[in-house]
C-alpha cells in the first residue's frame, strides 16, 4: 500500500496539468448539475418559490363585514400563539367588482400601507408598490404615461387612487401597470363606482384568482378604502406557523380565540399550494426527465475523461508492471486517485455553487439564491454530488480493470499500427486533388486509431448535444401555447357570458365585430359516469351550421347526433378508446354519446367530453347557451377584440374572459429550458475537450510522420482542428436528429400522463437547428486550435517514445 502511495504521488506531481483538468471537469459538472436542481425546483415548485420569497402566511382568517366580524384589536392575541411565528396584518378589506374593457372579476380590496407587510410580502412583477398623495405628485406617477383604458387617454381630471393587483387577477383583465380599471362597490344608497390606476402588479401565494370560485386581490392604500367603503369593512389577517404541521390546531386556536361566528373564510397553504400546482404537472414531469438525463450526460463526460487519462497513462503502467506492481496494485492506484479527483471536483463545484451562484445574473441567480429555502435543498446538494461520484467510480473501475491487464512490455503493444492504412476512398480523394487536410483530418476522425473507439467518441459527444436538442422540443412546444393556441386546445382565445340569456341575434352581434372569425355557442355541465366517484366535464360546442373547431390528434371531429370528442384525461378514467359509447348522468338525466375522436383539452387534466350544443338540446329541449366562444382572425389582437365586443354588446351585462393556457401564460419555464441547455452546453464542452485531447494524444505518431514526409506545421495544425470540427459535426447532426425524435415521444409522452393528450409536441425550426449544428462545429474547431498548434510546433526527438 505504501508502494502505490508513493506512486500516486510521485505521478500527481509528474501530470499535474491532467490532474488539474480533471478536478476541474468533475467540478464544472457538478456546479452544473446543483445549477440545474436550483432552476428545476425553482419553475417546477411556483408555489414554494413566491412563499419563501415573501415569507408568506400559512393560515388567511377573513373575517364578517361590518360589526359582525372581528376588529383590529381582537387580533393581538394572536401573536402570543406557540405555533404562530408572524402575523401579517389585520387589514382592512371590503369586496367588489372590477372591470377593465368589458371583463368584470371580483376582487376583495384590501387596506396597506406604502410599504409593503414584511410578512406576506406580495412580491411586484411589473410597476411599482402605492404611493402617498404627497408622493404621487401632479401626476399618476413620476415619469410616467397618463393613464389609459381601452387606448383612450384620460388628460384631465386629479389623480387616480391606486391599486396593485395579484397577477392572475391583472392577466384576467388585462390590466398592466399605467392603465385603469372601473370598481364598484355595492352601498346603503346604491352601487359606488370610483376608476383606480394601476399602479403595479404582484405575486402572492394566495389561492389564485379564479372567476367564480376565489376573489382576486388588490391591495390600496387605507384613504382609498375610505373613500370607497367608509362605513362596513372586514378585516383579514395570515398566520406564518413555525411548523407547517400544526395548521389545522393553529386554525382550531384562532378561530376559538376570536370566535367561530366572526370569520367568513379559513383560506390554508395547502390550498394556495394545490391552486398554484395545478397547472405545472406537465412542466414538472420534463424537468424531472430533464434532470435525470443530465446527470447520466455528466456522468458519461467525466467518466469519458477518466477513460482518456488512463488510456494516455498506458506506458507508466506498463513500467510499473515491469518493476514489480501487480495488477490488484495498479487497479487501487488509479481508483484511489480517480476519486480524490471526483471527491475534490464534487466539493470544489458544491462551494462555488453555493458561494457564487447567487451572483450570477438573470433567472439563474435568482433560483440560487432562493434554492436554500426550497424543500429538498438539503438532499440535492448532498445526493448530486454523491451520485456523481458513484458513477464517475464506476466508470472508474471499468477503466482501472482494463488497466491492470495492461501488459508489462511496451513494445508489444507499439508492435501493432496506431491506425489503419489510408482507405482506397482516400487514396481516391488524393488522387483527385483534394485538399490533403480535409482527407486526412476525415481518416484522423473517423479511423484512427479505430473505427469503433471513434464512433464511442462521437456517441458521446452526441449525448448532451441530443438533450439540448430535447430542451428545444420542450421550448418550442411551450411557445405555441401563446403563439398558436389552437394547436393546443385553444382555437377560443375569448368566452363572452351574459347575465341573462342572449337574444337570438346576439352570435350575429358578435360576429360583426372586428377581428372575430367565429362565434360558437355553448354550454358546460357537471357529469356523472356510474361506477365513478369523480366527476367530468361534459361541454356542448358549436351547432352543424358553426361547429367548434376542436384540435383533433385521434379520429374526427363530430359532426352527428350523439357524436363527440374527449380528452386524454376521460379516456384513461374510464379505460375506453375512440369508437365507443360512454354512458354518463348530467343532473340526473341519462346521456349516451359515441366518442369519434380524441382532441388536445388542457382543461381539468383532460376529462373533458365535448359534443354539439344541439345533441345536449335533444335531452333539454330549449337548453340557451350558458356562453359564446369567440374564435379569431389570425393576427387579431384579443385585449381589443374583447374591448370592441364590450362597446358592441352594451347593454346584455356581458363578461369577457380570456382563455388561460396550461403555463399560466408566463415565459419563466421558457427561461429555464434556456438555462438548462447553457448547463448541457457545459457539459458538452467538457466532453469536447476531453475528446480533443484524447485524439491528439493517440495519433502523435501519424502527426509527426506527416511532418516527416513533407506537411508543413501549419498543414499539421489544420489537420488536427479539421478532425475535431468534423467530428463535432458528426456528433452534432447526430444528437440533433435523435433528440428531436427523443424530444417528440417525451413531450407528447408526459403530455399523455397528465392528461393533456398526445399530439402536443411542437419541433423547433430548421434554422435553429441548423444553428446549434454550426455552433457545436465551430466550438469543436475552437478548441483543437491550441492542442493544434502545440502539436505543429513539436521536434521529432522531443517524443522519441512515440516512434519506438
Amino acid at each position: 500500500m505504501r508502494a502505490t502511495w508513493r506512486w500516486v504521488h510521485s505521478d500527481l506531481r509528474t501530470h499535474r496539468g491532467e490532474a488539474l483538468f480533471a478536478v476541474l471537469a468533475s467540478a464544472g459538472v457538478i456546479a452544473s448539475l446543483l445549477l440545474a436542481a436550483a432552476l428545476l425546483g425553482y419553475a417546477a415548485s411556483p408555489w414554494q418559490r413566491v412563499f419563501n420569497q415573501s415569507r408568506g402566511g400559512h393560515v388567511w382568517l377573513h373575517g364578517r363585514e361590518g360589526h359582525e366580524g372581528f376588529g383590529a384589536a381582537a387580533v393581538a392575541p394572536l401573536a402570543s400563539l406557540d405555533e404562530v411565528a408572524a402575523v401579517s396584518g389585520p387589514f382592512r378589506t371590503a369586496t367588489a367588482t372590477l372591470e377593465s374593457g368589458g371583463t368584470r372579476a371580483e376582487v376583495a380590496l384590501r387596506a396597506t400601507g406604502s410599504r409593503p407587510p414584511d410578512t406576506a410580502r406580495p412580491l411586484l412583477t411589473a410597476g411599482r408598490w402605492l404611493t402617498t398623495a404627497t408622493d404621487q405628485g401632479a401626476g399618476p406617477r413620476d415619469g410616467a404615461a397618463t393613464p389609459r383604458q381601452g387606448g383612450t387617454a384620460y388628460r384631465a381630471g386629479p389623480p387616480y387612487d391606486r391599486i396593485v393587483l395579484e397577477h392572475t387577477l391583472a392577466r384576467t383583465l388585462w390590466a398592466t401597470p399605467g392603465e385603469t380599471v372601473t370598481v364598484t362597490l355595492p352601498g346603503r344608497d346604491g352601487p359606488t363606482t370610483r376608476t383606480l390606476y394601476v399602479a403595479g402588479v404582484a405575486e402572492t401565494a394566495e389561492p389564485r384568482y379564479r372567476a367564480g370560485q376565489d376573489d382576486g386581490v388588490g391591495w390600496i392604500l387605507p384613504e382609498t378604502l375610505d373613500r370607497l367603503a367608509p362605513a362596513a369593512t372586514g378585516q383579514t389577517v395570515g398566520l406564518r406557523l413555525k411548523d407547517p404541521a400544526d395548521t389545522d390546531y393553529a386554525v382550531q386556536r384562532a378561530v376559538t380565540l376570536l370566535g367561530a361566528e366572526r370569520i367568513a373564510q379559513v383560506t390554508k397553504w395547502q390550498q394556495a399550494k394545490a391552486d398554484f400546482g395545478g397547472d405545472d404537472r406537465l412542466l414538472g414531469r420534463i424537468f424531472a426527465a430533464f434532470g435525470l438525463a443530465a446527470l447520466l450526460a455528466a456522468a458519461v463526460a467525466v467518466a469519458g475523461a477518466v477513460r482518456a487519462r488512463i488510456r494516455g497513462q498506458a506506458g507508466d503502467i506498463a513500467v510499473l508492471k515491469a518493476v514489480g506492481f501487480t495488477p490488484g496494485q495498479v487497479i487501487r492506484g488509479f481508483l484511489l486517485q480517480h476519486l480524490g479527483f471526483a471527491v475534490t471536483g464534487a466539493a470544489l463545484g458544491t462551494a462555488a455553487t453555493l458561494a457564487l451562484g447567487r451572483a450570477i445574473p438573470g433567472r439563474v441567480g435568482d433560483a440560487v439564491a432562493l434554492w436554500p429555502r426550497m424543500p429538498g435543498h438539503r438532499a440535492a446538494v448532498a445526493g448530486i454530488p454523491l451520485a456523481a461520484v458513484l458513477l464517475i467510480a464506476a466508470a472508474t473501475a471499468l477503466a482501472a480493470w482494463r488497466a491492470g491487464r495492461v501488459p508489462p512490455v511496451p513494445a508489444a503493444r507499439r508492435a501493432h499500427p496506431a491506425a489503419r492504412p489510408l482507405s482506397a476512398l482516400g487514396r481516391r480523394a488524393l488522387g483527385l486533388r483534394l485538399s490533403p487536410v480535409l482527407v486526412l483530418g476525415w481518416r484522423s476522425a473517423f479511423t484512427a486509431p479505430g473505427r469503433t473507439r471513434a464512433l464511442g467518441a462521437t456517441a458521446r459527444l452526441a449525448l448532451p448535444i441530443a438533450l439540448m436538442t430535447v430542451a428545444l422540443v420542450a421550448w418550442s412546444t411551450l411557445g405555441q401555447f401563446r403563439t398558436d393556441p389552437g394547436r393546443v386546445g385553444r382555437a377560443a382565445a375569448l368566452t363572452v357570458r351574459t347575465e341573462q340569456p342572449p337574444p337570438a341575434s346576439f352570435e350575429e352581434t358578435l360576429e360583426t365585430v372586428p377581428g372575430v372569425a367565429d362565434a360558437v355557442p355553448g354550454a358546460e355541465f357537471r357529469a356523472l359516469v356510474p361506477g365513478q366517484t369523480g366527476t367530468l366535464t361534459l361541454r356542448g360546442l358549436g351547432t352543424p351550421d358553426a361547429p367548434y373547431p376542436h384540435t383533433i390528434a385521434e379520429g374526427r371531429a363530430p359532426a352527428g347526433p350523439d357524436e363527440a370528442v374527449a380528452g386524454q384525461g376521460l379516456l384513461d378514467l374510464l379505460d375506453v378508446r375512440v369508437g365507443e359509447w360512454v354512458r354518463m348522468t348530467v343532473g340526473g338525466r341519462p346521456q349516451i354519446l359515441h366518442l369519434v375522436g380524441r382532441s388536445i383539452e388542457p382543461d381539468h387534466g383532460g376529462r373533458v367530453v365535448s359534443t354539439g350544443l344541439d345533441t345536449l338540446r335533444d335531452s333539454t329541449p330549449g337548453l340557451p347557451p350558458a356562453f359564446h366562444a369567440l374564435v379569431l382572425r389570425p393576427g387579431a389582437d384579443p385585449r381589443r377584440v374583447a374591448a370592441a365586443v364590450a362597446t358592441a354588446a352594451t347593454g346584455e351585462g356581458v363578461e369577457i374572459r380570456a382563455t388561460a393556457d396550461p403555463v399560466g401564460g408566463e415565459d419563466a419555464p421558457r427561461g429555464v429550458l434556456a438555462a438548462l441547455a447553457a448547463v448541457l452546453a457545459l457539459i458538452a464542452l467538457v466532453e469536447l475537450l476531453t475528446l480533443v485531447g484524447t485524439g491528439v494524444r493517440d495519433r502523435v505518431r501519424d502527426l509527426l510522420a506527416l511532418r516527416a514526409i513533407g506537411l508543413t506545421p501549419r498543414q499539421i495544425g489544420a489537420v488536427v482542428v479539421t478532425s475535431a470540427a468534423l467530428t463535432a459535426l458528426a456528433a452534432s447532426v447526430l444528437g440533433t436528429a435523435a433528440g428531436a425524435a427523443l424530444g417528440h415521444l417525451l413531450v407528447d409522452a408526459e403530455a399523455a400522463a397528465t392528461g393533456l393528450g398526445a399530439g402536443v409536441a411542437r419541433l423547433p425550426a430548421p434554422a435553429l437547428l441548423a444553428a446549434l449544428v454550426l455552433a457545436a462545429t465551430a466550438a469543436g474547431a475552437l478548441a483543437a486550435l491550441a492542442p493544434a498548434t502545440r502539436t505543429a510546433r513539436r521536434r521529432l526527438v522531443d517524443s522519441p517514445g512515440e516512434t519506438l
